[in-house]
């Protein structure tokens, strides 16, 4: 069975095919359009008219192009940015109307749970107890599980690209007191979930997303090029001294250091820091990195659980635009 997904993160629009076989998603094919959507909002979250004509556009072109790959689907999604913005409703629709593709947002504790799967799956039953972290462009998720699925999940407003833009715009690099209400904020926001993870006391703890890669590689594991299989870990005294380096750089400097990308340097310094506070405040010195992530989640949950979970958790809440609506462009064959 192959399969595809498309989705529409604070940055980039992904699309993935993947095949399944013995329940595993194996990708053969991934394309990503560079939108920056939360560049592109207003003061209250609102999507600007030229990123949803963007967005629309890049769905299609992963409509077509999972329709060449012979892929069904896509499942398509989108997080935190379209999620929270106050016309969420009409984007949705927008790409339904646009592309015939009904695009849905996840509550984030769905997010969550999905991406907590995910790392279930990668690290095996070895792993135990497991706490798993996840840094955003708008929302941080955590979990914690025993089994396939989390005994808990929550989704808090400290994403990176969020939190970058509410307390760490003014100056380039921040100064002291920026940096002293951001961890501020994020103490906060942490208490309670930081609490229930140390009171149940996971054996492994587990970090996804390209923020904690990147925050990895830069601390000392391995480059992307090893290939996923090659164990990455990330410890809390490696992300303080890397929260120190890049508090003192601008960010075109930042990206200048191992595993920093320049479209995510302005924020590397808040993932940081959301990352530090977040292992320190739940007590876990180290974590293991996971390259399955909530797209993965996803399509494992789809295969798993078949296609009435996805109607359930949101798949189903748009729409689709009648035939005669439909953008998508003539399909071409299969690649060679």
């Amino acid at each position: 069975m192959r399969l595809s997904l498309v989705d529409a993160g604070s940055n980039t629009v992904r699309l993935v095919i993947a095949d399944v076989e013995g329940g595993v998603p194996l990708p053969v094919h991934t394309v990503k359009w560079k939108l920056r959507l939360s560049e592109q909002v207003s003061a209250d979250g609102t999507i600007a008219e030229e990123a949803v004509e963007r967005l629309v556009e890049a769905v299609a072109e992963a409509g077509d192009t999972a329709l060449r790959w012979r892929a069904s689907g896509p499942l398509a999604f989108a997080t935190a940015v379209v999620r929270e913005a106050p016309n969420h409703h009409e984007v949705l629709e927008r790409v339904a109307y646009g592309t015939g593709i009904r695009m849905c947002t996840l509550p984030g504790e769905t997010e969550a749970e999905l991406t907590f799967l995910a790392a279930r799956r990668w690290l095996g039953w070895k792993a135990g107890p497991l706490a798993l972290l996840d840094i955003g462009g708008g929302s941080l998720d955590v979990a914690f599980g025993r089994g396939r699925l989390p005994d808990f999940a929550a989704s808090l407003p400290l994403g990176a690209t969020r939190l970058t833009r509410e307390y760490l715009a003014v100056q380039d690099p921040p100064g002291a007191a920026e940096l002293k209400e951001l961890r501020r904020r994020i103490r906060h926001e942490l208490r309670d979930v930081a609490a229930r993870i140390r009171w149940e006391s996971p054996r492994t703890a587990a970090v996804s997303s390209r923020t904690f890669q990147q925050l990895a590689r830069l601390c000392g594991a391995a480059p992307g090029r090893f290939g996923p299989f090659e164990p990455r870990r990330l410890l809390r005294r490696d992300l303080r001294e890397a929260v120190r380096t890049l508090s003192a750089l601008p960010a075109a400097e930042r990206a200048q250091l191992p595993g920093v990308s320049a479209p995510r340097a302005a924020q590397s310094l808040a993932g940081a820091v959301v990352g530090h506070t977040a292992l320190k405040l739940m007590g876990l010195r180290r974590a293991v990195v996971s390259p399955w992530a909530i797209r993965e989640g996803v399509l494992l949950r789809y295969v798993e659980d078949g296609a009435d979970w996805w109607a359930e958790a949101g798949g189903a809440r748009v729409t689709v635009a009648p035939a005669s609506a439909v953008s998508l462009r003539s399909i071409p064959g299969p690649p060679a």
